[in-house]
């Protein structure tokens, strides 16, 4: 057995208590690739389909995922609740990486994120844009979530640089201190200010966020980081 292969192998063995979640909504053309990616290091990975009209969930499915699925769409906070109810309640896992399906995380971010918190008994790890060079996010949307992050950190204490990164690691422990109420982009705001009351302990790591062209072409990008401050002035 080479070097690589038993590191790769110690590596996954290590992470075989970690389980994905990705919130899943009309994400036909991607999931596949998504999910196969993360199955290279995860063995654990939940897909929570909120009401996809396109086929993901039996994509998702058959790329290896176990699949939870909504019979309507109850947005992005209701789908993260329902995937982390399912690990608390039907697995031993002792973490959770909550992982974007439309392919805008990189796997390696994923895990290295999930072996620290492992290594270093982290309860809550939060991925950071903005304290990786790789990230150049427009001009409108790092101002407006750089906007964000200083009001939640005026709210809660943290100093986060990037408050609505999806890429987080959550403990067995910070996921019953969760209780996601709402469902829109706000879900960020509210897993924020329920963990900064927990006072467990927490880190920001650098990740990569790669605006891909369907990402774009989707439209979601700038529209988010609008929803993020109104549900913080709303909140």
């Amino acid at each position: 057995m080479t070097p690589d292969v038993s590191s790769d192998r110690a590596r996954r063995a290590e992470l075989n208590s970690v389980c994905v979640v990705i919130p899943l909504f009309n994400e036909a053309e991607v999931i596949a690739a998504v999910v196969e990616d993360l199955r290279g290091s995860f063995g654990n990975i939940v897909c929570v389909d909120d009401g996809s009209s396109d086929g993901s969930a039996a994509i998702a499915r058959s790329a290896g995922a176990t699949v939870l699925q909504h019979p309507m769409n109850l947005g992005q906070g209701a789908a993260l609740q329902t995937g982390f109810d399912y690990v608390v309640s039907q697995t031993d896992a002792t973490h959770v990486v909550t992982f974007d399906a439309d392919g805008q995380h990189r796997v390696n971010d994923a895990s290295e994120m999930a072996e620290l918190a492992l290594r270093k008994r982290i309860s809550v790890i939060y991925g950071s844009r903005f304290l990786d060079k790789r990230t150049k996010p427009g001009l409108k949307k790092r101002v407006v979530l750089q906007v964000a992050a200083l009001m939640t950190r005026a709210f809660t204490g943290l100093r986060l640089t990037d408050a609505h990164n999806g890429l987080r690691v959550l403990s067995r422990e910070a996921l019953r201190k969760i209780r996601l109420e709402q469902n829109g982009m706000s879900h960020a705001s509210e897993i924020v200010h329920q963990l900064a009351k927990s006072r467990l302990s927490w880190k920001e790591y650098p990740v990569e966020v790669l605006y891909t062209d369907y990402s774009k072409k989707k439209g979601q990008s700038l529209l988010n980081s609008i929803n993020i401050l109104i549900d913080l002035i709303v909140k």
